[in-house]
Parts: structure tokens; sequence; C-alpha cells
């Protein structure tokens, strides 16, 4: 069982990779979508940062390839959506907010069963059937 240290390396994603993998490594270190990495190069390319060209090349040449999982490269692993866009909100606040809405929803029917076996009830249902 292999152990996590809590510091990430940047590192080329060859499997997920358009060129060279850089993109792809760099959105899964910073936790984004790759199509937004690729497009703010593209971006900075055509709107004449050529120093981007020279960085992407460099970036190609110095960094590493991503490891392959200890799976014996068969099949792949199953991928969690772990990234915001992915995943939709983090799991934490999502639980909060179905715990919240839980603590609501009992609160209503708490309500709802003291009135229903209240005297007023009693009243208002013979008033309403007069």
């Amino acid at each position: 069982m292999a152990t996590e240290t809590s510091r990430k390396t940047l590192y080329r994603d060859k499997k997920h990779a358009k060129i060279a993998g850089v993109c792809a490594g760099i959105a899964n270190y910073f936790n984004i979508e790759t199509w937004l990495v690729r497009i703010i190069a593209v971006t900075a390319v055509i709107f004449g940062h050529g120093f981007v060209v020279v960085i992407y090349i460099a970036a190609w040449m110095i960094l590493d390839e991503k490891p392959v999982a200890a799976n014996n490269g068969d099949h792949d692993p199953i991928e969690l959506k772990t990234k915001v866009w992915q995943a939709g909100e983090p799991p934490r606040r999502a639980l909060r907010e179905v715990s919240t809405d839980f603590g609501e929803l009992e609160q209503r029917l708490q309500n709802i069963e003291r009135y229903v076996t209240s005297n007023a009830y009693k009243i208002d249902r013979e008033l309403n059937q007069l």
C-alpha cells in the first residue's frame, strides 16, 4: 500500500496529452480542467507572447512524465470526479447543505405533527365540515 505525501509534483501527463502533455500536467497540478489551460496557452501565443512557446518547450524537456499507476498498465483505474468543475460542489459543503435541508424538513414535519395532534386541528376540521 503506497502512502501519499502532501507535496504534489508537476509531471507531463502523456495519457491526456495533445502534444507533449505539458498543459495536461499543469491542469492536474493545479486541479483545473485541461481545456482551460490549453485555451490560456493558445490565447497567449495568439496575442504575441512568444515566450509561452519557449516555456512550453522548456517544460517539455525538463518535466518528467507522469508515472504509470501500479496496476500493471493493463487497464485504467476508476477515475473519480475530484475536480471542482466535474464534481459540482465540494463534498463537505454538499453534506452540510443536505444536513441543513434535512434539518429544516424535520422541523417542518414536527410542526405538522404537532398541529395534527392538537385541539386546534380538531376544531378547524369540524369547522370546515359545517
